[in-house]
Parts: structure tokens; sequence; C-alpha cells
């Protein structure tokens, strides 16, 4: 059911765009007439921008979902407390010995850091005093569950950041086909009159225009938290790569004495 998650959300937000199109903006209090061509305010104008305004409204609904759930996401890896002051508990836990005290710690925290922590110290524990691992032959094990969680916690992380950029990328050419479609109808009401018709110039302007706007809107909230997320994984990285080198160089120290 997972991996059905993704679809199921964007399926979601195409329903959820068109529907507010037709019902909100199509809502026939905002125009003047039957045919929905004279808006009298701001949302039966962009109403006018056409089809392509429904899909723009959902690209920005999933921009707005996706950013959400990577801030609560990234947040949760975190763990329950301050992730620096976890650290330092246990680097004092396993300075002192006290490998059940760290494991205790990474228990009650939780998140991705604890994970990774919590893979290395016991893979540790459970080789300490085996006679069959050298010194070397520890870290070695030690380092492999190290990566093994790293592995596992690290997609996690960047999970759903491909979906924010390509909406971005998507919702621009979006918006410049609704320009292009705005501007043939405008050029087109045009040749056929004969002579220029204001209503039906005005919506082809305006389905020029919205469709750039909604274009631009939805490209920026998802640059704007592809570029924010993006930055907050890698100092979440590299945290956790700078409490892995800690922890290694104290197994390190231990397993020459």
């Amino acid at each position: 059911m997972k991996k059905y998650v993704n679809v199921i959300v964007i399926a979601l937000a195409v329903a959820a765009g068109f529907t507010f199109y037709s019902l909100v903006l199509g809502n026939p209090a905002n125009f003047a007439d039957a045919a929905k061509e004279e808006p009298i305010n701001a949302l039966g104008m962009i109403y006018t921008g056409g089809i392509l305004v429904g899909l723009l409204v959902s690209f920005i609904i999933l921009a707005v979902v996706y950013s959400i759930e990577r801030f609560l996401s990234i947040n949760k890896a975190k763990g329950k407390s301050d992730p620096v002051k976890f650290i330092k508990r246990v680097t004092s836990k396993l300075e002192a010995d006290d490998l059940d005290g760290a494991l205790d710690e990474c228990d009650k925290q939780r998140g991705s850091v604890a994970n990774v922590l919590r893979a290395a110290i016991s893979r540790y524990k459970a080789v300490e005093k085996d006679d069959n691992f050298g010194p070397e032959k520890k870290i070695s094990e030690v380092q492999r569950s190290i990566d093994e969680a790293l592995n596992l916690e690290t997609p996690l992380l960047e999970k759903n950041l491909v979906i924010i950029s390509t909406i971005a990328s998507i919702a621009t050419m979006v918006g410049l086909m609704g320009t292009t479609l705005g501007m043939i109808r405008a050029f087109r009401a045009l040749a056929n009159s004969g002579t220029v018709s204001a209503t039906q110039l005005s919506i082809g302007i305006s389905e020029a225009l919205y469709n750039t706007a909604g274009g631009l809107i939805a490209a920026v909230i998802c640059i704007v938290a592809y570029n924010f997320f993006t930055s907050k994984v890698d100092s979440f990285v590299y945290m956790i790569d700078e409490a892995i080198l800690n922890i290694t160089s104290i197994f390190t120290i231990k397993t020459k004495k």
C-alpha cells in the first residue's frame, strides 16, 4: 500500500484542483452571464484562465502538501529531543564504558540519528568480547553496521524531494503552455471578427496571464521548499557523520586497550 501513497496523493490533489476550478472559480455567481465570459470578481477572472488553471491549482496543492510532509518527517527524524544534546549524552555514556546506558538513550531519543548510533553501539557490544574478532575487525563490523543503517535512513530523509523538484519544472511548463494557448485564443478572436472584440481579447489575455501566474506560484513554492529541505537534509547528514566519527573514535580507542 505504501508504494501507492504518492499516486493516491497526486490523484486526490488533481481531483481537488479541478473541483476548486469548477465549483469555486466557476461558480455562476462570479459571472454576469451564463456563458461565464464576463467575470465580476477576481475568482471569475481566474476562471477565465482556462482548464489548465485547475491543473495549476493541483500543483500548488501538491507543493504545499509535500512541503508540510517533508517538514514533519525531518523534524521526526531529529528524535524527541535536541539531537546535539542527545549525541553528547551518548558520547558521555560511551566514554564511561556504559554501553547499555547509551543504548537506552537511543531508545528514548528515536529518530534517524538514534537509529544509526544504536546500530553501531549494538554491533560493538556484540563483538566487544569476542576473541574471534581482532581490533580492526571489530571496528570494521561497527562501520558495516553504520553503513547499513545509513542506507536505510538517508533515503527517508530525501524522500519526495524529487517530486517537489519535478513539480517545479512541470508547473513552469504548464504555465507557459497556458500562456501560449491564451495568446493563440486572443489573436484567433481578433482574426475571426476582423475587429477588436474586447470580451474575447480579454479572455485570451486572462488565460495567458493567469496561467503564467499560477505556474510561477507553484514553481516558486517548490523551488524554495526544495532548497530549504535539501539544506536541512545536508546539515542533518553532516551531524550524523560527525556523531559517527566521534563514537568510532571512542570504539577504536577501547579496542586498543
